[in-house]
C-alpha cells in the first residue's frame, strides 16, 4: 500500500484516539501491516505538522499536537492572501508608476517649462508671433503624451533597454557605471529594488547535498545547520522526504534518531561531495532603501518636487486649459492679466500632478520609516543563526554556556538577546538547564544522543552504497 492511501486508512482510524501513537498504536486500530502503517505515519506527520520522538525504551513515537487538525491554515492563508492583495496592490502601483513616469515626471516638468517659455514670449512678442507660441505649446503637450506612450509600452522603448535609442548614444562609461533603465530607477525609488521570490525547493536541494555528502545518513541538528529551520518545521519536513526518497529511520540504543537515504548515495562522480554552507556562513541583510546611486535619486526628487511645486502655482492661479487660451489671447492684444476672467480649479496641471507628486514622495518616505522594524528583524535573524552555530559546534562538548549564546548572538545582531527570547529558542532545540556546574550550561540531550548514533552510522556506512558498478549493458552498442 502506497503512502498516502495508508495516511487516510489511519486518520479515519485514529481520530479522536489521542495526539501521540505508535506504530504498534496505529497498525492495531486500523489493521494496517507494521510496515503501512509506519509509512502513513510518516505521512501523516508531514502533513499534520506532527513530531517524531523517542521513548527511553528506544520506541518511536509519533505525536500530532493539534490531532489531525490544521490550525495554522488560516493564519497562513491569511498571510498568503495578504501577500497576494500586497503583490497586487505592488504591480499596480510599478504599473501606474511606469505608465506615468513621463507624463508626472517628465511630461509635466516639460509641460510646465514650455508654458512658461511660452506665455514668457507671448507678452515679449508681437501678436504673429503669440499664436505661434500658442500652437507650439498645444503641439509640445501633445508630443509628450504621445511620447509617454512610445516610452512606456513600445517594445522598443528607449528606456526598455540600456542598448538601443537613447541609451545607446550614451557614454560607454555611464553604460557600465549603472546600465539600469531610467524607469526602473524611478521604480526602486518608489517601491525599492525587486527581490527576486525565494526558491521553494532551494531549502530541500541544501539537504539533499547534505544527505550526500554525510554518507546518507543525517541528523535533525544537520538540517538545521544548512537550513535554519526550527525543529517542528523540520521534523514534519524530514517525514516527507523519507517518503520521497526511500530513507529509513534507525533508533539508537541511547534514543538519537539517525535519518537513512542509502538511496541518494548511488552516483558517478567520484571524489567526496562538499557539504553545504551552514545557515550561520549565510549572513541576513536588509535591501537598500532604494539600490540607486544619489546622483539617480537626487534628480528623481529635484524633478518630482519641480512638478510638485509647479502644480500648487498653477493651483493658486487657477491655471485651466481654458484660462491658458485666455492668457495667450490677452498676450496678443496687450490686455493685463487681470482681465483673464476665473475659470476653476486648475485640475490637468494643479490636482492631477500635484496628487501624484505628494503620493510618489509619501512612498519613500513611508518605506524609511519602516526600516528600523526590519533591521531589526535582520538582527535577530543573524542573532538567532550565531546561537545555532554556538549550540551546534559545541554541541558534543558541553560548553553550550549561557554566556557563550549570548555573546554569540550580540556579536552577530549588534544587541543582546532579550531573556524570553533566547530561552524561546533554547526550549525550541530541547534544551534543558544544567546548573551543576556552578554556572548556567545548557544540554540537549535528544540532539547529543543523535550526534553520537549518527556518527556510528557514518562510521558503519558501506563505500559500496554509493558505487553505481560495472556497466554491462549498452544502447550504444
Amino acid at each position: 500500500m502506497d503512502a498516502s492511501r495508508a495516511a487516510k486508512t489511519l486518520e479515519a482510524a485514529l481520530a479522536g484516539k489521542g495526539a501521540d501513537f505508535t506504530i504498534a498504536d496505529a497498525a492495531t486500530r486500523s489493521g494496517l501491516a507494521l510496515r503501512d502503517a509506519e509509512s502513513g505515519l510518516h505521512a501523516l506527520l508531514a502533513e499534520y505538522r506532527g513530531h517524531l520522538r523517542v521513548t527511553e525504551e528506544g520506541e518511536l513515537l509519533f505525536r500530532f499536537p493539534a490531532g489531525f487538525t490544521k490550525p495554522w491554515e488560516t493564519r497562513t492563508r491569511l498571510e498568503a492572501l495578504g501577500r497576494r492583495v500586497a503583490r497586487s496592490a505592488l504591480g499596480v502601483g510599478r504599473f501606474i508608476v511606469r505608465a506615468w513616469i513621463s507624463v508626472v515626471l517628465i511630461g509635466y516638468a516639460l509641460l510646465f517649462v514650455a508654458l512658461i517659455v511660452g506665455l514668457t514670449l507671448a507678452r515679449s512678442g508681437d501678436s504673429r508671433s503669440s499664436r505661434g507660441v500658442g500652437v507650439e505649446v498645444g503641439y509640445i503637450f501633445l508630443r509628450v503624451l504621445m511620447d509617454a506612450l512610445f516610452w512606456t509600452f513600445h517594445p522598443f522603448s528607449p528606456f526598455a533597454s540600456p542598448d538601443y535609442g537613447v541609451a545607446r548614444r550614451a557614454s560607454r562609461a555611464q553604460q557600465r557605471a549603472d546600465p539600469t533603465p531610467f524607469y526602473e530607477k524611478v521604480n526602486r525609488f518608489f517601491f525599492g529594488p525587486d527581490v527576486p521570490e525565494p526558491d521553494p525547493r532551494a531549502t530541500e536541494r541544501q539537504i539533499l547535498a547534505e544527505i550526500r555528502a554525510q554518507k546518507g545518513r543525517v541528523g535533525l541538528a544537520d538540517v538545521i545547520r544548512v537550513t535554519g529551520l526550527p525543529r517542528d518545521q523540520a521534523d514534519p519536513l524530514m517525514s516527507r522526504l523519507l517518503l520521497d526518497y526511500e530513507g529509513e529511520v534507525d533508533v539508537s540504543e541511547e534514543g538519537g534518531i539517525v535519518y537513512r537515504f542509502p538511496a541518494l548515495r548511488k552516483t558517478v562522480d567520484e571524489g567526496p561531495t562538499s557539504r553545504p554552507k551552514p545557515v550561520w556562513a549565510r549572513v541576513k541583510r536588509l535591501v537598500p532603501l532604494t539600490g540607486n546611486t544619489p546622483g539617480a535619486n537626487l534628480a528623481i526628487t529635484a524633478l518630482n518636487g519641480f512638478n510638485l511645486m509647479a502644480s500648487l502655482y498653477a493651483l493658486s492661479e487657477q491655471l485651466t486649459l481654458e484660462k491658458i487660451g485666455w492668457l495667450f489671447q490677452a498676450a496678443q492684444h496687450h490686455l493685463p492679466r487681470g482681465a483673464v476672467p476665473p475659470t476653476g480649479t486648475a485640475i490637468a496641471l494643479g490636482v492631477v500632478p500635484l496628487v501624484f507628486s505628494i503620493a510618489l514622495f509619501t512612498l519613500p518616505l513611508v518605506r524609511a520609516a519602516f526600516r528600523p522594524l526590519k533591521q531589526r528583524r535582520v538582527a535577530r535573524e543573524n542573532g538567532r543563526r550565531a546561537m545555532l552555530r554556538e549550540i551546534l559546534e559545541h554541541l558534543r562538548e558541553g560548553e553550550v554556556t549561557d554566556a557563550s549564546l549570548r555573546r554569540a548572538w550580540s556579536e552577530a545582531a549588534g544587541s543582546a538577546p532579550g531573556e524570553r527570547e533566547l530561552t524561546r529558542e533554547v526550549v525550541a532545540l530541547g534544551g534543558d538547564v544544567d546548573y551543576e556546574s556552578g554556572a548556567v550550561r545548557y544540554r540537549f540531550p535528544d540532539l547529543e544522543a543523535e550526534a553520537v548514533a549518527v556518527e556510528a552510522e557514518r562510521e558503519a556506512a558501506s563505500e559500496s552504497e554509493a558505487k553505481v558498478g560495472p556497466v554491462v549493458f549498452t544502447s550504444e552498442n
